[in-house]
């Protein structure tokens, strides 16, 4: 038998596929058809009743831990459902199946074994084996700790090592499909519907982000890999579906860091004749029912803080500049340049307004203070290219952000639903695209006509699953709550 394969062959890895030939001589497979199971570790220690007879138990899983005594092997068998102590003794087994298990069974090694339950002298729930049959032989050793900077790579580049060797990691990406679960129960208690649309657009749209491109061969066009999903979200509700959302991937050709993926989750939803403020609350009560259908507590740790879910603030952007910079809001309104000046920032374009400055100021001084959950309301209009205008204040949009830890969890605004100031801001995106804004939105005309069509009073958010995730599992890498995170190629 010979394996070709790119990585260096360790000596242990040839040792364990002399021992698949050896069990093939025996005319044996080591990798078999599977054998039916009726229980599972936990089950299994959960049921132990010293005073009943134990029923015979079958179940499968891998091997985590072989320590041999003589005529008697003990051994740690794991399972979806946790761990298992297992007793292996020659008189029980026979001579073959003893010796089978001592020199051709190692660690990693998933096996299919029957027997009874009993407690030891140490008081340990175990099974007393007494037929097993190995179902799938593992050709490499099981990493011994997997913890510390020098094992981070290869836990993102080969996640089963990951989740074999580190039950918290399992918990982890457990709390994640309770979390998106519960989103589930929410927005279709709350009578949503979910919908899927395109991953391949013709324009990219709906968020500021650079897009990546691929190419269609038989239409011979190119085309741009979802950003957002909120324009054709939104033509779904000119179409009557009036609350609708869907559990999108999106894929933004930007950096990589620790709260950033080129590809990520987000649930993004629309409502039809609410605004909003209503939509800050709604938002609330999401997050708190997913904290309540995982277990958890409002007040939820989260690196140096605890991050307390019972409360939100809410702040307008120009505020909050003001309050972290110890200034006044008039002194930002009548002299933003001297504070861009003072902390050595610029915006992206020279001919940019106080609305972009002030964003700038936001992203760059204020953003990362802003630790328990904050709406920031009141964002300039210019720099909220989809919102409404909000009627009280028109140089301002109708939307909101919400921060928690530094990090933006979610965005929302009331939809613009007039097709010609649509247009014409799509109009001022591309001319801020032409002066080099790579991110700014194109124009979009099949949209405006979706809008020429009588889009209702709607509004609309989107919040980012493998963030909150990573708030609500107390992991600061989102790298951490992504199964399969992108990596820099090896080479």
């Amino acid at each position: 038998m010979e394996l070709k394969r790119d990585h260096d062959i360790s000596a242990e890895h040839a040792i364990r596929v002399e021992k698949v030939k050896e069990i093939e001589k025996r005319g044996l497979s080591a990798w078999p058809e599977p054998k039916e199971v009726n229980s599972t570790c936990k089950a299994i220690v959960d049921e132990f009743d010293d005073q009943k007879e134990s029923p015979v138990y079958q179940i499968a899983g891998r091997l985590m831990a072989i320590r041999e005594h003589g005529k008697t092997i003990f051994a740690t068998m794991q399972d979806a459902s946790g761990k298992l102590q297992i007793y292996i003794k020659h008189d029980a087994v026979g001579d073959e199946q003893f010796e089978i298990f001592k020199h051709l069974i190692d660690i990693g090694d998933i096996i299919w074994c029957q027997g009874t339950a009993f407690k030891t002298k140490m008081g340990e729930i175990t099974l007393k084996v007494d037929l097993f049959v190995l179902e799938s032989k593992c050709l490499h050793p099981l990493p011994e700790k997997f913890h510390g900077l020098a094992d981070v790579e290869t836990k993102y580049r080969q996640r089963y090592l990951d989740l074999i060797s580190d039950p918290e990691s399992r918990t982890r990406f457990r709390s994640r499909s309770y979390i998106i679960r519960a989103m589930r129960s929410f927005f279709d208690n709350h009578g949503f519907i979910e919908v899927e649309t395109p991953m391949l657009h013709t324009i990219p749209g709906g968020a500021a982000a650079k897009p990546f491109v691929t190419h269609h061969n038989a239409l011979d066009m190119d085309l741009y890999l979802r950003i957002a999903p909120e324009l054709f979200l939104k033509r779904l509700v000119v179409g009557g579906i009036e609350r609708v959302y869907e559990i999108n991937r999106n894929f933004r050709n930007e950096g990589i860091s620790t709260r950033h993926n080129p590809e990520f989750t987000m649930v993004e939803w629309y409502v039809a004749h609410k605004e909003y403020n209503w939509m800050m609350n709604f938002i609330e009560q999401l997050i708190k029912y997913a904290i309540k259908q995982a277990g958890l507590k409002e007040q939820i740790p989260f690196g140096d803080h605890v991050i307390d879910f019972s409360k939100f603030e809410h702040l307008s952007m120009q505020a909050a500049v003001a309050k972290y910079l110890n200034v006044s809001e008039k002194q930002l309104l009548d002299d933003i340049d001297s504070f861009l000046k003072k902390y050595n920032l610029k915006p992206a374009r020279k001919d940019a307004s106080w609305g972009e400055k002030l964003l700038v100021l936001f992203e760059e001084l204020v953003e990362s203070q802003l630790i328990q959950p904050t709406f920031i309301i009141d964002y300039p209009v210019e720099i909220s290219p989809l919102s409404k205008r909000d009627p009280k204040n028109p140089q301002f949009a109708a939307r909101f952000e919400l921060f928690v830890a530094g990090m933006e969890l979610a965005n929302g605004f009331n939809e613009l639903n007039d097709p010609f100031d649509q247009a014409a801001r799509f109009k001022d995106q591309v001319c801020a695209r032409e002066a080099g804004d790579a991110e700014a939105h194109h124009y979009d005309a099949d949209f405006i006509l979706a809008l020429e069509h009588a889009l209702p009073p709607t509004v609309g958010a989107g919040l980012g699953i493998d963030r909150l995730t990573m708030l609500l599992t107390n992991t600061t890498s989102i790298k951490d709550v992504i199964l399969f995170p992108t990596l820099k190629r090896k080479d």
